[in-house]
């Protein structure tokens, strides 16, 4: 009886525990469903939140990255391309040199904020933009996504701005010791909307009739500048020395440079502001920026090496001005592939441009006996025709996929990969940075020698423009 009982009581026991478990189970069930629904939207604002901060962070680096790019190709002009093309003038001509490239930091940067980036990168036709960006309206803060949609369209455009002011400096170099200041004034001013606003936009701009980043009708390859930059500024330079004629004495006076130290310093200081001009092109610090940074020292390198080769063979020994000359050879020639290509190419571009450029500046120059000054032609010309050409061999789909199928596949870019109709598309571009520059330039210097005259007077080119047009000398070397 006794055992029944127990039996019993152990029975009711358990079954008061497992009814007190379930009780409890059933009351808690509710209150973890309200905790996991209140802890849903927590989560999602969390990695809202987190994402928000990671944009943040990618658009903060990619902004500082631009940024610095901006100071580095506003070095290359001053003191980088004062100071090398300062050094290969006369003594007489040396200030005269430097404040060009000088004035124009200053010139085109008011001329840019005005009107030059809305006809650059404004919306309007395939050749030229609008008036929709003019005095800088609705350039702020936000990004303009058709550009850049990772930094401010504010630091795109100075970025751009850097580009189209060292442009024209390049041109100077052709008509160096003979331009009046006032002409070369007017000149550049007329230059920069009739002929590198428009080319800007063809490459570079939405919509543009050459812009292989928004489906022009002849997608050209120019990842920074070697038709819209080097094309139009060398054969600019050669249609100026060509209008002007030759320097006073030229070629039967000696005129050589009168300090190879200021351009040695000038082309280090180009070589070093380059990366900013080509890296700085990927308009962000991702890999992309990365590649175009190592495809420019490479290409640098392999030019130089070839130009002073080249000199050592021919001449029995390098000289200093050859080897500074093709390193700026080699960085014309890369720029427009440095986007596109890897180190190898790189190389092999570099090699290419230093040998033609040396035999343009050595050979063809003195064939037809033309007065380009301080070689704009030799180098940024044909530099920039050879690169433009090259880069539709080796541009490569590995280094950026720019062509894409509707599945957003990535097709081929180069000749190399079975791309042949880009050698067309590089064709194209170059013949209308050609002609481009060759028609407006030609007209331009109708125009402003009609109206104010071109060159200096004799007395004054002898005298030299530091004296004649500033009324100072570069050097005072009284005790």
């Amino acid at each position: 009886m006794q055992r029944l009982v127990v039996r019993l009581l152990l029975v009711s026991v358990l079954v008061s525990g497992a009814a007190l478990v379930e009780s409890y189970a059933q009351s808690a069930a509710p209150s973890q469903q309200v905790a996991g629904a209140a802890a849903g939207p927590q989560v999602e604002e969390q990695m809202s939140r987190l994402q928000a901060q990671t944009a943040d962070a990618k658009s903060a680096g990619d902004n500082a990255w631009v940024l610095v790019s901006c100071a580095l190709v506003l070095m290359m002009t001053g003191p980088g391309l004062a100071l090398f093309y300062g050094g290969l003038v006369r003594k007489k001509n040396v200030l005269a040199t430097m404040m060009q490239s000088f004035t124009l930091m200053a010139l085109v940067s008011i001329l840019w904020a005005i009107l030059g980036y809305s006809l650059a990168f404004g919306p309007g036709n395939r050749f030229i933009g609008g008036l929709s960006f003019a005095f800088l309206r609705g350039v702020g803060a936000a990004p303009d996504v058709d550009y850049a949609a990772t930094i401010p369209a504010q630091t795109f455009m100075m970025f751009q701005l850097m580009f189209a002011i060292i442009t024209p400096a390049l041109i100077t170099g052709a008509f160096a010791e003979r331009m009046k200041f006032s002409a070369m004034v007017a000149f550049m001013v007329l230059w920069s909307i009739i002929v590198y606003d428009p080319m800007a936009h063809m490459v570079w701009g939405k919509g543009g009739w050459l812009n292989a980043a928004a489906g022009g009708a002849f997608p050209a390859l120019d990842f920074a500048g070697g038709t819209v930059v080097h094309i139009t500024s060398g054969v600019s330079a050669l249609v100026c020395a060509l209008y002007l004629g030759r320097r006073l004495g030229f070629p039967h006076e000696p005129m050589p440079p009168h300090s190879v130290v200021l351009s040695f310093i000038g082309a280090c200081l180009l070589w070093v502001g380059w990366f900013g001009f080509n890296a700085g092109s990927a308009l962000g610090a991702g890999s992309l920026a990365s590649s175009a940074f190592v495809a420019t020292h490479f290409g640098a390198a392999a030019a130089a090496v070839g130009w002073a080769g080249a000199e050592w063979i021919r001449n029995g020994k390098p000289s200093v001005l050859g080897a500074i000359s093709g390193c700026v050879a080699g960085l014309v020639a890369i720029t427009p592939a440095s986007g596109f290509v890897g180190p190898m190419p790189a190389l092999v571009i570099g090699l290419v441009a230093g040998v033609v450029c040396y035999l343009m500046v050595t050979k063809i120059k003195g064939l037809f006996g033309y007065d380009d000054s301080l070689d704009a032609f030799g180098v940024h010309g044909a530099g920039g025709t050879a690169g433009a050409l090259l880069t539709g061999v080796f541009a490569s789909s590995v280094v950026n996929p720019i062509f894409k199928d509707a599945r957003g596949n990535a097709l081929a870019v180069g000749l190399l990969e079975g791309n042949a109709r880009q050698i067309l598309n590089q064709f194209v571009a170059v013949i209308i940075a050609w002609g481009l520059a060759i028609v407006g330039t030609l007209v331009i210097l109708k125009v402003v020698d009609a109206v104010i005259g071109l060159r200096v007077p004799n007395e004054a080119e002898v005298q030299g423009l530091d004296l004649s047009q500033h009324g100072e000398e570069g050097y005072n070397l009284e005790v």
